[in-house]
């Protein structure tokens, strides 16, 4: 197994997240939410343990057929298909293009920096099995966690809430990783179409929030009251 491309892959995830908190742009939020996506995607195969088949048993194509078909299954549904829904719902709704903060960019950022080193520091304690490929998968999981709850929290679009809530099933995923031999096939697809089913329905309710407040920002939501 690739494990020596796992611990990259989940450095570039936590940087991803600072990252994210720091962007202003809506696009550039998307195409940063893509790529954690798809390398996330890519860490599905190396932490699966079908990936690298044993000497003894040979190279079974069943496995690793149905491995690199669910594999391309989340890396064009995280990294593809919901960004472009996601870019025709701002061209659509005509949702300005940039972000607003609660709480500013730099306390979020800062927030999100305490955050994770707690994560990390707390991750530590946990009686983790010495199965387990990497260390670094449940403070990634959590900061990931933590990073989507921050976007949800502290900005005013509709659709970086939409995004935040994209970030956080990411984390969840990572999370998932752990227990990869025990997810069966359905679990791990039905995971992926929650998030797909989850950003549709948003992305219609954004589309017709706009229509009534172009800035589709949830401080306008406090209007809609019944007569």
């Amino acid at each position: 197994m690739m494990t020596a491309l796992l611990e990259p892959c989940m450095v570039i995830a936590v940087l991803l997240n600072f990252y994210i908190l720091s962007v202003s742009r809506l696009k550039m939020l998307i195409v940063v939410v893509a790529i954690q996506g798809v390398i996330l995607g890519l860490m599905y195969p190396i932490v699966h343990q079908g990936f690298a088949p044993t000497a003894e048993a040979g190279l079974d194509l069943i496995p690793l057929v149905r491995l690199l078909a669910l594999t391309i299954a989340i890396i064009a549904i995280k990294g593809s298909l919901i960004p472009v829904m996601l870019n025709r719902a701002v061209l659509l709704a005509d949702i300005r293009s940039t972000v607003t903060s609660v709480i500013g960019f730099v306390p979020s950022l800062l927030i999100g920096g305490v955050g994770a080193a707690i994560v990390f520091v707390f991750a530590q304690q946990l009686p983790v099995s010495p199965d387990h490929h990497s260390p670094l998968l449940i403070p990634t999981s959590l900061t990931t966690v933590l990073t989507g709850f921050l976007i949800l929290v502290t900005r005013r679009e509709a659709l970086a809430q939409v995004l935040g809530y994209i970030v956080m099933e990411n984390g969840i995923f990572i999370f998932g990783l752990l227990l990869i031999e025990a997810v069966p096939i359905l679990v791990e697809l039905g995971v992926v179409l929650d998030l797909f089913v989850g950003v549709f329905v948003m992305g219609i309710i954004v589309h017709h929030v706009s229509r009534a407040f172009p800035e589709a920002s949830t401080e306008h939501l406090a209007s809609l009251k019944e007569l």
